[in-house]
């Protein structure tokens, strides 16, 4: 499997993310990344997923089906209904 090991093995999660983050501040997708990691990863292996608390390279990360590149990447603040994809590139040898 992908990335989806390591939550486990779900393939689709949704969820209601707070709308401020751990500051107060407007929740962004910098922050849907650390609470996926606190909340619904079950892998222990988060450097898998994550490198300094980003994205790890590797992972595309699709917002509505348009690279998060086009969208500020983690500073983006996601709406009601946006469908977010992490989709791992890495393929082993």
């Amino acid at each position: 499997g992908g990335l989806e090991m390591l939550f486990s093995n779900q393939r689709k999660h949704q969820i209601s993310l707070p709308a401020t983050d751990e500051t107060g501040r407007t929740a962004t997708l910098g922050f849907l990344v650390r609470y996926l990691c606190q909340y619904l990863m079950q892998d222990q292996r988060k450097d898998l997923f994550v490198i300094d608390d980003s994205v790890r390279p590797g992972i595309l990360v699709l917002i509505n089906d348009a690279d998060w590149g086009l969208e500020g990447e983690e500073n983006y603040e996601p709406r009601m209904a946006d469908n977010i994809l992490f989709v791992s590139t890495l393929h082993g040898g």
